[in-house]
Order: structure tokens, then C-alpha cells, then sequence
């Protein structure tokens, strides 16, 4: 109810103003849980893209080793020794002009890891000799994977995207 004051001007009381106030901060407080899940999702997201990134690079790595582009010793894989040969690319054996293949712009960063000072951003690695249940590095780059302890929105652990 708006007040009339005898000079003829008009306003709201102190209670009503309260009464707004406290609607709005309880629509803000109630609007929470759903922002921090739209920022969730968001994260999700980019770290499945960030993987698909990373695995089609591994793979294209291993193609062009199996298609005599890139050298490698008879007992190696053909998987790259690391995420950095990647982006720093390596000598294609069938051009005449000896130009490198790169396989990555850059490595992406996991979004569940916190920024750190690293310039290279950390993920888990496994090697082609490791059990998928239990990765271990090793000398070769077959498969990649988050190191975050969290579970994603559909109930598996970030580790095992």
C-alpha cells in the first residue's frame, strides 16, 4: 500500500520496502543451486571436448606411424613419448621437404584442475602395456585422463571419462 502523506506526496512504507527486499534475496538465494550447476555442466563440457581433443591427436600420432610418416624403433608402439611431441610436432618422413607434422595447437588444460604456475597443463597418462582399471605412465602416450577426484553429473568418476 502506498503511503499519502499530507503535502500530497506519495512513497512506500519502511515494512514494504523490507517486504521487497527479502523477496528478492530469497528468488536470488533460490536461483543458486542452478547457477552453480549451469557453471558444473559448462566445466563437463569443456573436459569432454579437452579429451576428444587430446585422443583424436594420439590417435592421428598413431596413424601417421603406422603410415611410415614418423620414425620410430621396431619395438616401439607408434604412440607418441609424450603430450608435448604433439604440440611441437615431429619430421614427416615422406615429405621430400622434411616439414613437421603438428597434431595439437596447444595441450588443453583439464577444467576441474586448479590453475596452477605450470605452463603445461597435467593430465593422467596411460601407457599401451597399462590395464585400462589401473593406468600407469610408461614410456608411450596411449590414452589420456583426468586427474580430478570429483564425479561427473552422470554419476562416473571424472577419471574414467
Amino acid at each position: 500500500m502506498i503511503a499519502t502523506h499530507s503535502n500530497g506526496t506519495r512513497g512506500f512504507t519502511l515494512v514494504e520496502m523490507l517486504v521487497v527486499v527479502l523477496m528478492v534475496s530469497i528468488l536470488a538465494s533460490a536461483s543458486l543451486p542452478f547457477v552453480r550447476y549451469g557453471e558444473l555442466r559448462v566445466k563437463e563440457r569443456e573436459l569432454k571436448l579437452a579429451l576428444r581433443d587430446l585422443r583424436k591427436a594420439i590417435d592421428d600420432y598413431k596413424k601417421a606411424s603406422d603410415e611410415g610418416r614418423i620414425l620410430r624403433k621396431a619395438d616401439a608402439t607408434g604412440y607418441p613419448p609424450n603430450l608435448e611431441v604433439l604440440v611441437e610436432g615431429v619430421t614427416d618422413n615422406k615429405d621430400p621437404k622434411q616439414r613437421k607434422i603438428f597434431f595439437l595447437r596447444r595441450i588443453p588444460r583439464d577444467p576441474f584442475q586448479p590453475a596452477s604456475e605450470s605452463v603445461v597443463p597435467r593430465w593422467g597418462l596411460r601407457s599401451y602395456a597399462s590395464d585400462a582399471k589401473t593406468p600407469v605412465a610408461g614410456e608411450d602416450v596411449f590414452d589420456v585422463y583426468s586427474l580430478s577426484t570429483g564425479k561427473g553429473s552422470n554419476g562416473l568418476a571424472y577419471k574414467d571419462w
